[in-house]
Parts: C-alpha cells; sequence; structure tokens
C-alpha cells in the first residue's frame, strides 16, 4: 500500500497500514521507489494541502485499511463521544463488513448520514437501511437518520440539519466517511446541482435532474469543517473521476478545500490515471 501526502511519497508496510490504534494515526515506512508524487502537486499541479492518497492492491485491503484506520479513531476518543458521518453505497458497505470485526467500544458513537435517498427507511434504495444492515444492527452506536416526509423533502432536510447540529454542541464531526461516483459526486453532492452554492445550511434537499430524484445531503459547510474525512473508491470506473478530483475538478475534490484532513483509500484500479 502506498501513500501519497503533502511533502512525502511513502510506502506502508505491505500487510496494511501501520496504525496505532490508540491514536488512529497512521505511521508510514520510508519508500525509496518511484511514486507518483504528492497530492499538493499530481496530476495538473493544483495544491491540495490537506488531501493523503492511499492505494491499496484490492478492494478488499481498502476495506480492511479503512475499518482499522476508523476503528483507531473512534478508539482514540477515550470515551469521549464521537461524530461519525455515514456514506452509502457498496464499496462504504464493504468496509462496514470488516469493522464490525473490530473490537470497538461504540457505545459513545453518535452515527448519521452524510447522504440519504429521499424514500422511507425501510426502502431497498435507504442508504440508512444499507448501513444499518452493514453496521449498526451489529453494534452499541446511536443512529441518527433523518425522519420521513413524504409531502416535502426540506421538511425532511431542515429537521435532520436540527438534528445533526443538536449532537454536536460546541464541536464538530470527528470523522466523516464519503464515497465517490463516476461523475466525481461524493454525498448527494452532484456536478450541476443547487447544493454545491450552498454555504450556510449543514443539510439540505437536492434535486438531482442525472438521477431524477431529490436526496438529502450534507454540504460543504458541514464536510469542511470535519475533523477528518474519509473517502472510499475503488474500481477503474472511477479513475477517470479520482484523476480530476485530485485536480480540484469535482464535487468530491472540493471537499480538500476545507479544514478537514481528508485521505483517499483507493485501490490500484481507481488510481490508474494518477501520474
Amino acid at each position: 500500500m502506498i501513500l501519497i501526502g503533502p511533502g512525502s511519497v511513502r510506502q506502508e508496510n505491505p500487510v496494511g497500514p501501520v496504525t496505532d490504534k490508540m491514536s488512529g494515526h497512521l505511521s508510514p515506512v520510508p519508500f525509496d521507489g518511484p511514486g507518483l508524487g504528492h497530492a499538493s502537486n499530481v496530476e495538473h499541479g493544483v495544491t491540495v494541502p490537506h488531501m493523503d492518497l492511499m492505494i491499496h492492491n484490492d478492494p478488499r485491503s481498502v476495506a480492511a485499511a479503512a475499518a482499522e484506520r476508523i476503528a483507531g479513531l473512534v478508539a482514540s476518543a477515550d470515551g469521549k463521544r464521537f461524530s461519525l458521518g455515514l456514506a452509502g453505497g457498496s464499496t462504504p458497505g464493504t468496509t462496514y463488513a470488516a469493522l464490525r470485526e473490530h473490537p470497538t467500544d461504540w457505545s459513545n458513537v453518535d452515527a448519521w448520514l452524510s447522504d440519504e435517498r429521499w424514500v422511507p427507511h425501510h426502502h431497498d434504495r435507504s442508504n440508512g437501511r444499507q448501513a444499518a444492515e452493514a453496521l449498526l444492527d451489529h453494534v452499541h452506536a446511536t443512529f441518527h437518520r433523518p425522519v420521513w416526509n413524504e409531502h416535502d423533502p426540506e421538511i425532511s432536510a431542515a429537521s435532520y440539519e436540527a438534528q445533526i447540529r443538536s449532537i454536536h454542541p460546541g464541536r464538530l464531526p470527528e470523522l466523516v466517511l464519503l464515497g465517490m461516483g463516476h461523475d466525481g459526486h461524493t454525498a448527494s453532492l452532484f456536478p450541476g446541482t443547487a447544493a454545491l452554492n450552498e454555504r450556510e445550511r449543514w443539510v439540505v434537499a437536492n434535486e438531482v435532474p442525472q438521477h431524477r430524484e431529490t436526496r438529502i445531503t450534507a454540504t460543504y459547510p458541514l464536510l469542511w469543517a470535519a475533523e477528518h474525512v474519509i473517502f472510499l473508491v475503488v474500481g477503474a470506473g472511477k479513475a477517470e473521476a479520482l484523476r480530476d478530483s485530485f485536480a480540484g475538478k469535482t464535487p468530491a475534490g472540493k471537499v480538500g478545500e476545507g479544514d478537514a484532513q481528508v485521505e483517499w483509500h483507493v485501490d490500484t484500479a481507481a488510481a490508474s490515471l494518477l501520474s
């Protein structure tokens, strides 16, 4: 696994990241071979000071490394409340399954969704249902889900924003997990949609014409304010979007413009166009 971050080119232990489980810090070892450069000059030379890139051999390695990293960060809270924003989709689901295998104390974790489809909780397309089945039905975290309002997604979004703000009194999220689509969207921040321009609210209802649906999504102000953001990206189909993200050209890439420390855990197929 290769780690690429600001000012460094590293290769970590091939069996996985070297992690201090109590602090959650990655401890890379020197890599003397050729590398991709670092996140501040990948591809088009755009400076991305808060983004680190970790390249793993395959999707299973991505899930294992990300699960270990997440478990380490949760443990580093040392009994304090820990806010964990969750992503939907198949790639995060694999990570959640791996995370269940870690002996983690979930009792102080407040879990919430970085985005949700405007569907009832039991719907098979619900990100909340997927996250519950993969992880939260099996651990003792507190899971905060949007209130379903069949008449107005704005009501659901406003209610969910108030709910998320209520679990962050005097603090900001410790960790948000995100995926990325083939078009470079993350959460439900799709190219060309109104939510990309929101700079005050933490959660909005976002109409997504590409999918002919409305979604509830976290906005940049919330994602930028997190302490840590972890992206999970696998497959050659995401390679172009990943390249463009490190050039700041996608909604996902713009997450690195905030204060959050952003880690990209990707497989070699997704990283194939980085140079």
